[in-house]
């Protein structure tokens, strides 16, 4: 298998904004922004999807990109049900 420089250059792109998009979740302590376990575990699993869907078209991998596709849909699934969990909350404490 032949790597380009388009096709290893959109993994190292694909791969530094998925792991750059993490800072945007640890600007908060925890006990400050009220993050759950699925809130952060969605998240994780949705940018390792991600990082696999990007990398099996990069290789022309259609399983890979497959996987990772499906794996991203599972986090934000459960990213959304944690946020749910979230707003609940906030809604009991009156905020």
């Amino acid at each position: 298998m032949k790597f380009n420089n388009t096709k290893l250059t959109g993994l190292l792109v694909g791969t530094l904004l998925t792991l750059g998009s993490f800072g945007a979740y640890a600007t908060e302590s925890p006990e400050e922004s009220n993050i759950n376990k699925d809130q952060v575990e969605g998240r994780v699993e949705e940018a390792k999807g991600t990082v696999k869907e990007v990398t099996g078209k990069v290789l022309d991998d259609k399983g890979m990109e497959i996987e990772g596709n499906i794996q991203k849909n599972v986090g934000k699934a459960q990213a959304g049900f944690g946020d749910l969990k979230k707003d609940v909350e906030d809604i009991k404490e009156g905020k």
